[in-house]
């Protein structure tokens, strides 16, 4: 018998076809030269939809939404190269004058490591992919509603016959390290890809990177989708948005952060460095989530609020943008007074988190980064439990907000109990950094930051 492998990834599914009508409908193009073809397809069985003929179709098809003009009246600017973003940019510091000491600086970095990966650990698998109500019954059932620490899944009765899926990772209440995990291995591909290729890397130079050191199956949505495209030899941005619907979801906000590390002081440079990066896989807002993320961790350091951080960020992005206009609004929340419920409300009424364009999109997951950071009362563990208690990408947003805060204040402002359950060891996907202690990864990002600016 004949084994047959598992590439159902490799085929356009439903999810693909359903993902690239909203996408075309969010990015103010007029879906109508190919919504009936894409909707005859919704029909078949998925048997029917892998067939040659059906899945040449729906090639076809995507490639003609490439081309597809933007909707008369669509009231977005939302350029992808990065002349056309910067034109469109709000005024910003762009660079602060003074460096901070090198003392501090490796301080921030370490903190930085950690926190994120403290962020990450929170909201990571079974969290991740769970529903907010569902997390909210567990916590409340368990004792541990609102969240203020980490989830602690071996629990009995009820709570274990109604979740099941949380208390089978009882497992994970007893964890000694930071496991394998896309956050934290695209946090360690950005910094190894600057020390491999230097400050000056390209598009085509970080594409090489992931062809050379990134498992396939380590990729996820549209990087996957990008890697594919580099393997048949389309090159950036070709490979950004050759059949892929997932162009603007959160996969590159998540692979900011080392970028915004090796730039503390120049969040211009830090935004750079996130463009070249997400063109590889992203556009639009795709591209402006990791601009936005790497300019705030790089910002963090010299400002005084939350606020001035994000707000920062937004300078490094087109103000004609769904994602400068989403954040905006955060802010307008917190100016009028809404409360940490009322927010988390206005994202759910906004964003269905059962439909996986939603749930993985970068605006919809910055918006929740903006929230935790506007609400988190300045405290690490409330800023991360709140990025985590909504729903939607928990731990991508967690790590970022652990970037940002710990970049902001510092190691003392992280309390023992996070990060004592990570044992200064993080685990990756990446050849010589299998196992890395966290003050020596981060000593290294540090003395690279120094070479480089």
């Amino acid at each position: 018998m004949t084994a047959t492998m598992n590439t159902w990834w490799l085929f356009i599914g439903h999810e693909e076809i359903k993902i690239e009508l909203k996408q075309l409908e969010d990015e103010g193009r007029d879906p109508a030269p190919v919504k009936a073809g894409l909707e005859r397809l919704l029909k078949l069985s998925g048997d029917e939809l892998r067939l040659p003929k059906n899945q040449e179709k729906a090639g076809e098809l995507f490639d003609r939404a490439r081309t597809l003009k933007m909707r008369k009246g669509y009231e977005f600017d939302e350029p992808s190269d990065l002349k056309s973003i910067r034109k469109l940019r709000p005024r910003g510091p762009r660079k602060y004058a003074r460096r901070l000491p090198d003392k501090v600086l490796l301080d921030r970095i370490t903190a930085a490591w950690t926190a994120r990966c403290c962020g990450c650990l929170l909201g990571r698998a079974p969290i991740e992919g769970a529903r907010s109500w569902e997390m909210e019954g567990f916590l409340k059932m368990t004792g541990q509603w609102p969240l203020r620490d980490y989830f602690r899944f071996g629990v009995r009765g009820k709570a274990a016959r109604e979740y099941p899926k949380f208390t089978a990772a009882a497992h994970l209440d007893t964890i000694d390290h930071m496991p394998v995990d896309d956050d934290t291995n695209y946090t360690t591909t950005g910094f190894l890809l600057v020390k491999q290729r230097g400050a000056d890397f390209a598009p085509r130079d970080a594409a090489d990177f992931w062809m050379m050191n990134i498992p396939l199956l380590a990729t996820c949505t549209a990087e996957r989708v990008a890697y594919r495209n580099f393997a048949m030899n389309l090159a950036p941005p070709d490979s950004a948005t050759f059949r892929n619907p997932f162009r603007e979801w959160i996969g590159a906000q998540i692979r900011a952060d080392a970028f915004g590390y090796l730039n503390a002081g120049d969040p211009q440079r830090a935004a750079e460095f996130g463009w070249r990066d997400a063109s590889i896989s992203h556009v639009k807002n795709g591209i402006y989530g990791e601009m936005w993320a790497a300019a705030m961790i790089a910002a963090a350091p010299y400002c005084e609020t939350f606020e001035e951080i994000i707000r920062v960020g937004l300078s490094e992005i087109p103000r004609t943008s769904r994602l400068h206009a989403a954040v905006s609004e955060v802010l307008d929340w917190r100016k009028r007074g809404l409360t940490y419920e009322a927010a988390v409300q206005k994202i759910h009424d906004r964003w269905d988190e059962q439909f996986h364009h939603d749930w993985c999109h970068t605006i919809t997951n910055a918006v929740i980064v903006a929230v935790g950071l506007m609400w988190g009362e300045d405290d690490f563990g409330t800023s991360i439990c709140r990025a985590v208690t909504p729903g939607y990408d928990t731990d991508c947003n967690a790590a970022t907000i652990g970037s940002v805060f710990a970049m902001r204040y510092g190691t003392a402002a992280l309390p023992e109990k996070w990060t004592r359950k990570i044992n200064n060891t993080l685990k990756t996907s990446l050849v010589g950094y299998e196992t890395v202690r966290l003050d020596q990864i981060a000593r290294e990002t540090w003395e690279l930051a120094r070479k480089i600016r």
